[in-house]
């Protein structure tokens, strides 16, 4: 029954993106092109998100919020770069898709204004079968990684976690295939845009995948991962996906009506039953 209803969110959540588009919304005519203003309807929440599981957490909040008063509207976006461009431009209110990490490095690269309003969930990055099935026979294998700068780093560290590359002293979250000093299985690594390796598993012999990237194509990390990262580890605490927000709009009540919402006991629910451990409450 929770698959069915699961389902049935999934579908809502996808056809709403097809009739929406997966692409920079139009700027409404109330909303401030700088960046620093937000819809001038209060009671009214434009988020961008990314369609599993951000999108279908935030349909299950939707009729939370309403009891209080708040319209959530959200679009759903198919990478990771124009949800921040659309928040930065005033176009939505937040977007819902991204860990700290890379919202500091898009804000450092692309000079915007994004800040963190409140941490929501975790996903556990894993290492999934492509060609290959069985990590005896990682010698001399392809490994498909996201090519942006921190999630790059993030499956570099979940290999040399695991003993099969080493990472220069200090790499640390901005490890980049240039920081490998140690390959003792010969392994090539791909850089690919993130959204890219689900589809690409059959020309590689393993991809390590964004939980969110994953579960769009049916794969969970309980259930398909080779390799993943533990919830006591470092990454649990550093890779939380956050509600993003121009700076200085977080204290905002709608801004925090919705994490409030986000972070209820409703959601945590909500999460713990549909999602089988590929996503984790933040506490």
């Amino acid at each position: 029954m929770k698959k069915k209803v699961l389902a049935l969110i999934s579908a809502a959540v996808l056809a709403a993106g097809l009739l929406t588009g997966c692409g920079s919304a139009a700027a409404d005519d109330s909303i401030s092109a700088s960046g620093q203003g937000t819809s001038a309807e209060d009671n009214v929440i434009k988020v961008a998100a990314t369609a599993v599981p951000h999108a279908e957490i935030l349909e299950a909040a939707k009729p939370i919020l309403a009891e209080q008063g708040y319209e959530l509207e959200i679009q759903i976006f198919d990478d990771y770069v124009q949800p921040n461009e659309v928040v930065e431009a005033g176009d939505f209110d937040a977007n819902y898709f991204q860990h700290i990490p890379y919202l500091e490095s898009f804000n450092e690269e692309k000079g915007t204004h994004l800040v963190n309003a409140g941490g929501i969930h975790y996903e556990p990055f894993g290492l999934y079968p492509g060609k290959e099935t069985d990590l005896a026979n990682i010698e001399g294998a392809t490994i498909a990684v996201p090519n942006d700068t921190t999630n790059e780093a993030r499956a570099l560290l979940l290999l040399q976690d695991n003993g099969y590359i080493k990472l220069a002293d200090g790499a640390g979250l901005t490890a980049t295939v240039n920081d490998i000093v140690e390959n003792p299985y010969n392994i090539e690594i791909i850089e690919l845009e993130a959204a890219q390796i689900p589809r690409t598993l059959e020309d590689v012999s393993f991809g390590i995948i964004n939980g969110n990237y994953a579960m769009e194509v049916g794969l969970t990390v309980a259930d398909d991962a080779l390799l993943y990262e533990s919830e006591d580890s470092e990454a649990a605490a550093t890779y939380v996906n956050v509600i993003a927000v121009y700076e200085g709009n977080e204290s905002l009540p709608k801004i925090q009506a919705l994490i409030d919402v986000l972070k209820s006991d409703e959601i945590k629910e909500f999460i713990n039953e549909n999602y089988s451990g590929a996503v984790i409450p933040y506490l």
